[in-house]
């Protein structure tokens, strides 16, 4: 157990898929204390179990974010109660990614895709972000997708959800940095489950300096950078963990 983020609590929203687990496993080995927010409570309970298993905090508080604000303002008040009156670190997770093309897309999905990735954190960060202020400073860790940079034919809502939270990063961090508190993205690329097994996504990664998928331990290790006094000077800032994916093209011979 490390002790980077000793004595903080955090808020880990979609904490039962496989970048939430890692990222709130990853907090709590840091030393903070974690709520673990998802829809399905056997999978949120199984989540915070391990941490607690090995030897970290958490808890399970379960929350449907789907872009209303009670929603989100009640997983913010749950949250503070159960982390004892505090919430130093928010990760904004959840996600939805629907693959249809544009004309394909209908107005119950794109609503979906812009609820779920944009109005939930968009109310969940209203709702903390002057508590933190208040309580002497904290860290939003939104996070993005390497989508936003690099086009493709097909989630084209999700693709332009995720670039307005990017927008919302830089926004916040110029209203909210003054106040103590740091906001930022981490962007992944191609994540594949945990266990490294084969899910077809690698080919996404031909061309690029990594060569393959990432694991959501590395998603992980650059939330916990961001939300720990080492980045005490990191303000609005997109950080690509992406192997290379939109930054640089290996051109073979």
């Amino acid at each position: 157990m490390g002790s980077r983020l000793r004595e903080k609590t955090a808020l880990v929203t979609g904490g039962t898929g496989r970048i939430g687990r890692a990222v709130a496993a990853a907090l709590a080995a840091e030393g903070a204390r974690v709520v673990v927010s998802g829809r399905d409570r056997a999978r949120g309970e199984a989540v915070a179990a391990a941490i607690r298993d090995a030897g970290g905090s958490a808890d399970f508080v379960a929350a449907d974010l789907d872009g209303r604000a009670d929603a989100s303002r009640a997983l913010a008040r749950e949250a503070t109660r159960v982390l004892g009156g505090r919430v130093d670190i928010l990760v904004n997770n959840a996600g939805v990614f629907p693959g249809p093309s544009t004309p394909e897309t209908d107005e119950a999905t794109f609503d979906a895709v812009y609820g779920v990735n944009v109005k939930a954190p968009f109310f969940l960060t209203a709702a903390l972000a002057p508590a933190m202020a208040e309580a002497g400073g904290g860290a939003i860790v939104n996070i993005g997708s390497w989508v936003v940079r690099l086009g493709l034919p097909a989630g084209v809502a999700y693709a332009a959800s995720k670039g307005a939270l990017e927008t919302l990063t830089r926004s916040w961090a110029a209203e909210f940095g003054p106040r103590g508190v740091r906001v930022n993205t981490v962007s992944p690329g191609v994540i594949r489950e945990q266990d490294g097994a084969a899910d077809g996504s690698g080919v996404l990664m031909n061309g690029t300096p990594a060569g393959r998928s990432g694991a959501p331990d590395a998603i992980a290790h650059a939330v916990v950078y961001l939300a720990s006094e080492e980045a005490v000077f990191v303000h609005g800032a997109i950080l690509d963990v992406d192997g290379g994916r939109v930054s640089a093209a290996v051109i073979a011979a």
